[in-house]
């Protein structure tokens, strides 16, 4: 594994018992400037593992609380008269830092969810006909609890596709859960981590060099056959955009960077597909009664694809 990485997984294992693959697949996804949706059930350390990976990298780090109350305002920020100068000016709001943590992402209103739209996607905030250019890195981290719909608002499927990764924590096993006690008994796991153990400019680095490992044409073609068999199966109302296309084959990228190879294999596209893709298709009636979950399916059209050699 890379060393950078290896660094980075192991500073956030001093917060997060286990979990491995969704440690590599959330770092694979900041390496690829994409965001993060992490659903799962309350208490099973999805702001945990976030706060874990901020405080791993040196960089600025945001947290909002995301109810029904909140204000566009509060994310994109807003422009307000200096006194002084009797000139507008522009207010920072969560947005504007290295690491956002929009924390139950479905609690919050439609208008304020738009108002992540342009920033997840051209890194910048327009207000009142000004561009504020975000921080780089930037990566938008939300978590939400799929179990309760009281006060909830759904995440509209334009929003979802802006997502790079959908993830899951999952409950613990036994032996996990025991370590986590004995983290817990004396303080906050999260004080464990004691400093960043990288910082921004490595991040961008290691970014620049994730765009530079090779795919070859066929690995290309293996990733169109999975997106494209989606798009014309009768199981999917909606199949994988061209959005959900470049996002698999920057995953792809990011995990053989991870593991220290130049270039991409079939196993590569394998092991992030189903995090990559599965929250962009939308199952028929005919695709819920055979599948029952987009994340099935994303498996059964990966079997049913043609894997090209090595």
């Amino acid at each position: 594994m890379n060393s950078k990485v290896s660094s980075l997984a192991e500073s956030i294992g001093k917060v997060i018992v286990g979990k491995d693959d969704t440690v590599i697949k959330l770092i694979s996804a900041l390496l690829c400037e994409g965001h993060v949706l992490l659903e799962d059930v309350p208490g099973v350390g999805k702001t945990q593992l976030i706060t874990a990976l901020s405080r791993s990298i040196g960089g600025k780090f945001n947290r909002i609380q995301l109810t029904p109350d909140v204000m566009p305002s509060d994310i994109a920020g807003f422009t307000m008269l200096d006194s002084n100068s009797g000139e507008f000016v522009y207010r920072d709001g969560a947005i504007m830092c290295n690491f956002l943590l929009a924390d139950e992402i479905n609690r919050a209103s439609p208008k304020v969810q738009s108002a992540l739209l342009e920033a997840m996607e051209e890194r910048q905030v327009s207000l009142d006909g000004v561009t504020h250019s975000l921080p780089k890195p930037f990566l938008v981290m939300a978590t939400q609890n799929p179990v309760e719909t009281y006060g909830t608002f759904h995440l509209p499927e334009a929003q979802m596709d802006r997502f790079f990764m959908k993830l899951s924590m999952g409950y613990p096993s036994a032996e996990e859960e025991i370590k986590i006690l004995e983290r817990t008994e004396m303080h906050n796991p999260i004080k464990n981590i004691e400093s960043p153990v990288v910082n921004v400019d490595d991040i961008l680095e290691m970014q620049n060099d994730v765009r530079n490992i090779r795919v070859t044409d066929s690995v290309k073609q293996y990733i169109v056959n999975i997106t494209t068999a989606t798009r014309s199966d009768r199981n999917a109302v909606l199949g994988i955009s061209p959005r959900g296309s470049i996002a698999l084959y920057k995953a792809s990228k990011a995990f053989a960077y991870i593991y220290d190879r130049e270039y991409v294999t079939p196993d590569d596209v394998k092991q992030t597909a189903v995090s990559v893709l599965s929250h962009r298709i939308i199952l028929s009636p005919q695709g819920k009664t055979a599948f029952g979950t987009p994340e099935k399916y994303i498996e059964s059209v990966l079997r049913s694809c043609e894997v090209p050699m090595a």
